[in-house]
């Protein structure tokens, strides 16, 4: 009697390269670049809430608070001022909301954890924070000239006439005041990597020039320095960016200095990002 062998089982298929060829995946692979980094941040940034209802407030901020000074004006008090005039008292609010959020587009992810899954598909580090300031000033110019905007627009058809002076130079001037604010809160962000104390940092550098001048003033030997602060302070800024200012101060030199002291921080926080780990 015979002993039953076992089944046999076919042997499993070897893929083999032929000679003097290299092996060609079957999945299209491309070759990333900073687009797909932009790509990517976009979808983070328009997926959150916090990006909604930061956005929403600023909005209801400026347009609400210029509406109101609008209608608690009359015409003559536009003769020569923007119509635009309003949304500077709603940018001195509004402006913290875009602050907040440009500490939150980054720092929110190291407090989480998340910026390791980041980092681990995209290990280009600065190829990621690029994107994160692209895409964040972006966002943030766009609400800004679309805020000041809609207030002049309101202004001018509750006030009727015609201004002696343009208001295009503030919408893009003020837009982009405020919106370099918030890259520099994401730049400090960025390097602290802590929400709480980049917000802390950056509201200490809008409010300490603006009433750290007081104090100064009160001695002989500090006051230039004390006039110099309140000069650059970020209210008094928008103030002269928007004509507000006795002295025909246009507020060119103080958004200047926001430009090189932005520029500043973010090449700091570029210089950081691989000196650290996550």
């Amino acid at each position: 009697m015979s002993t039953p062998q076992p089944p046999q089982h076919a042997a499993a298929p070897t893929w083999q390269t032929p000679p003097g060829h290299a092996y060609t995946s079957p999945i299209p692979v491309k070759k990333t670049n900073l687009g797909h980094a932009i790509a990517s941040e976009w979808t983070k940034i328009k997926s959150v809430r916090s990006t909604m209802w930061t956005l929403g407030i600023f909005l209801l901020l400026v347009v609400g608070i210029g509406f109101l000074v609008a209608v608690n004006t009359s015409d003559t008090e536009y003769g020569d001022v923007p119509y635009t005039i309003p949304a500077f008292f709603g940018l001195i609010l509004g402006q913290i909301c875009l602050i907040t959020l440009g500490v939150l587009v980054i720092a929110s992810e190291y407090g989480t954890g998340m910026i390791r899954t980041t980092f681990t598909a995209s290990p280009q580090r600065h190829r990621v924070l690029a994107a994160k300031f692209i895409v964040f000033f972006a966002v943030a110019f766009s609400f800004s000239v679309l805020a000041i905007t809609l207030v002049g627009l309101i202004t001018q058809s509750l006030h009727g006439g015609e201004s002696s002076v343009s208001w295009g130079g503030t919408v893009f001037k003020g837009g982009l005041y405020v919106s370099l604010l918030g890259v520099l809160s994401l730049a400090v962000g960025a390097m602290l990597r802590h929400s709480a104390g980049a917000i802390a940092t950056m509201l200490a550098v809008v409010l300490v020039p603006a009433i750290l001048p007081a104090f100064l003033m009160l001695s002989a030997t500090l006051r230039s320095i004390g006039n110099t602060m309140q000069e650059y302070a970020a209210p008094n800024a928008l103030a002269y960016l928007f004509g507000i200012d006795s002295d025909n101060n246009t507020g060119n030199p103080q958004l200047l200095f926001l430009v090189g002291v932005t520029a500043a921080a973010v090449a700091g926080a570029f210089l950081l990002l691989d000196r650290r780990d996550v």
